[in-house]
């Protein structure tokens, strides 16, 4: 079981950043492929990107990609979201979440979820 605690959303101007942070617990933090994914208003809940158990592997949505970066620390249990020229487009409630297997961008293959934070970005 783990159970996952974002946090740093807020409000920021378009072109500015963010950095969110989301918080595991349980001891095998390391044997996770965590995610980041994103809901706006009225739409269903996107891939942002991932990273693989180690950390070696990293996966963004083409919308993201040169924009956003995701890493780990296995040794604080934690999982972040650089998030920088930040867009209007951007605006969501970003949710962490935790997989047992290997990575994918489907939001069904995801075992575990964080209650999300709300990002919004001002034009």
């Amino acid at each position: 079981q783990v159970q996952l605690v974002e946090s740093g959303g807020g409000l920021v101007q378009a072109g500015g950043s963010l950095r969110l942070s989301c918080a595991a617990s349980g001891r095998t933090f390391s044997s996770y492929t965590m995610a980041w994914f994103r809901q706006a208003p009225g739409k269903e809940r996107e891939f942002v990107a991932a990273i693989s158990w180690g950390g070696g592997r990293t996966y963004y949505a083409d919308s993201v990609k040169g924009r956003f970066t995701i890493s780990r620390d296995n040794a604080k249990n934690t999982v972040s979201l650089q998030m920088n020229s930040l867009r209007p487009e951007d605006t969501a409630v970003y949710y962490c979440a935790a997989k047992t297997t290997a990575y994918s961008d489907r939001v069904g293959s995801y075992d575990y979820w964080g209650q999300g934070t709300q990002v919004t970005v001002s034009s």
